[in-house]
């Protein structure tokens, strides 16, 4: 059995400051063992569960934050930037399943570091009419594929925005938000235990779970922070202005909504730069 692991950060027991999330700090150190904890622990679920192919692709910010040689059950590992399916880079229709790890709430959220692929620019996400967070997102790529979203595991506001486009998904919840910055953290050592756990039910209930769950065709409306920015999502092709700061794609071919709203994310980026 072949399995699809999206590893985020900000959703993992133990990470509440953007500090833990990146640089050469010792803050950035303890983050990555913790999502290399988690990371390791849903892999371990997996095999116990028949899984046989792994395939982890590193989805935080600049996509090295993993040691490849420490990953568990001698997984494939995904790295480095500017992948053109970015979050989702290198699933297709070989995979029996999709597990989405330590992933987060959508912005705006009141949950710890909520966001939607760029903090700097993106003040709000629809999928069909929904806010969504990144997992409802990335479920386009999934569902174009054909293959089951079947785990999601982070903070407890995440997984109440996945079920609204992935109703059949098994949540694993790691903590609780407090504020932005702060949190209920499990231990580390309970939490990986749950997402061991939740992985090896996940995907033995793989078959139970809906491979088109969203209604096609799919619309993605995005809310800029400024207009400059959505006047420069519009150079994209199929990409409509329908607000100051908010622009539409609308595609029934859900790989190429995707892959058209990742062009939009890495472009209006440019304007974010300080």
């Amino acid at each position: 059995m072949k399995v699809y692991i999206s590893v985020d950060f900000e959703g993992v027991s133990g990470i509440v400051a953007w500090e833990q999330t990146g640089g050469g700090s010792h803050e950035y150190q303890l983050g990555r063992e913790l999502v290399l904890g988690e990371t390791n622990a849903a892999i371990e679920g997996a095999v116990s569960a028949g899984g046989t192919d792994i395939v982890v692709n590193d989805s935080h910010s600049a996509m090295r934050n993993l040691d490849p040689a420490r990953l568990a059950g001698k997984a494939t590992y995904i790295s480095g930037r500017f992948k053109p399916l970015y979050m989702m880079q290198g699933l297709d229709d070989s995979f029996d399943a999709v597990f989405f790890v330590g992933y987060h709430s959508a912005v705006g959220a009141a949950a710890v570091l909520s966001h939607t692929y760029n903090p700097d620019t993106i003040w709000e996400v629809r999928l069909n009419g929904e806010v969504t967070g990144e997992a409802g997102i990335n479920a386009l790529v999934a569902q174009a594929c054909g293959v089951p979203v079947v785990l999601l595991t982070g903070d407890a506001r995440a997984g109440e925005e996945a079920r609204r486009f992935l109703p059949a998904i098994h949540v694993v919840e790691t903590k609780k938000s407090v504020t932005r910055f702060a949190a209920e953290n499990l231990h580390p050592e309970v939490a990986r235990g749950l997402v061991r756990e939740g992985a090896g039910k996940a995907l033995s209930n793989v078959r139970e779970v809906p491979l088109r769950p969203i209604p096609v065709p799919a619309l993605l409306e995005v809310t800029f922070l400024t207009e400059d920015m959505a006047e420069m999502a519009t150079w994209i092709g199929g990409v409509e202005r329908y607000a100051p700061r908010a622009v539409r794609l609308e595609d029934g071919d859900l790989l190429a909504l995707y892959r058209r709203f990742v062009a939009v994310v890495y472009m209006v980026r440019a304007l974010a730069e300080r």
